[in-house]
């Protein structure tokens, strides 16, 4: 299983999770609970801190129950201003379409949503 070899758990705002695994140049945040206005900043923090020496990132969104509109537009906001521009960033899972910045980012692929960043 993905997670469960080396994997370190983030916790944030009441129920809201981020789990970090890492392998070879990609990175896999998996989220977990409600994602709200808190957990868009320490998911943009988390994506700051973590992408050194890193390729692709995976986001992971099939975790998330709730999405509150503020923490959207406070992810879209910061993610547009991230210096991570030879990183590619990818968002897959049921609520891929809903984090993911920008819906022409979108497109399908064996049953899951990607969102390629930058």
């Amino acid at each position: 299983m993905l997670f469960k070899d080396r994997e370190e758990v983030l916790k944030m705002a009441s129920n809201f999770k981020i789990a970090i695994h890492r392998n070879d140049d990609n990175l896999h945040l998996k989220l977990m609970g409600d994602f709200d206005g808190s957990s868009a900043c320490e998911l943009i923090n988390t994506l700051k801190n973590k992408c050194k020496n890193i390729g692709r990132i995976f986001i992971h969104t099939n975790g998330l129950d709730h999405i509150h509109p503020f923490g959207q537009r406070v992810f879209h906001h910061n993610f547009n201003m991230l210096k991570v521009r030879t990183i590619r960033i990818f968002f897959t899972g049921d609520k891929a379409k809903k984090i993911a910045p920008e819906e022409r980012y979108l497109m399908e692929n064996q049953n899951q949503n990607y969102a390629y960043g930058f």
